[in-house]
């Protein structure tokens, strides 16, 4: 199996630098341009109508924006659906940042997060404290804002994608590095990362 946690080379990061993500317009914006001047957490979530991924955001989401911006860190999200769902993503979770849209999927294949799978925590493993509800819950919520939002369906993304979390920047450079293993996978290291550096 590949090391889920390293770190992504500079040709790596150079290629994927140079990839479009589609900004909550619709408009594209070179994956570079997000990290070139700040330190930046990207989290790849699934899908944008993935529960456990929402429970992880609306975590983030909780962390004081002043606290982020005195330590000049950033937090970006990027989904592999279509750009139509940013808007209603971020209500929902509550989530002030910048949010993206990969839907060919080349940036997420580009920093390996290439992992195809439903499967939840494995048995004999903790679940990750920010999947607060269970799987049945979780699922029928997904479902259920699915059909509240009934022109977003099929703009979602991949269900089967897995995500992950990087810390980019400023400049070409990645210093964390954790991608999902299956779809209740968050790195909860990064947590710790993100109150060392606002603290």
């Amino acid at each position: 199996m590949a090391d889920l946690k390293r770190l992504p080379d500079a040709s790596a990061i150079s290629d994927a630098s140079q990839l479009d993500i589609l900004n909550l317009k619709g408009e594209p914006v070179k994956f570079g341009s997000v990290f070139e001047n700040d330190k930046v957490i990207v989290v790849f979530i699934r899908h944008f109508f993935c529960g456990s991924c929402q429970s992880y955001i609306k975590q983030l989401a909780s962390v004081s924006q002043s606290a982020l911006e005195a330590a000049g860190v950033k937090i970006v999200v990027i989904g592999c659906g279509e750009w139509n769902p940013i808007t209603t993503y971020a209500e929902f979770t509550d989530f002030r940042g910048e949010i993206y849209a990969d839907p060919s999927r080349k940036l997420y294949r580009a920093l390996g997060t290439d992992i195809e799978t439903t499967a939840t925590t494995p048995a004999g493993q903790q679940r990750r404290s920010y999947r607060t509800t269970s799987v049945f819950v979780n699922a029928t919520q997904s479902i259920w804002r699915m059909l509240q939002n009934p022109k977003l369906i099929g703009k979602q993304g991949n269900v089967s994608q897995l995500g992950g979390d990087f810390i980019f920047g400023p400049g070409a450079q990645c210093t964390f590095a954790s991608r999902m293993q299956h779809t209740e996978d968050r790195a909860l290291s990064l947590f710790s990362l993100l109150w060392r550096d606002i603290c």
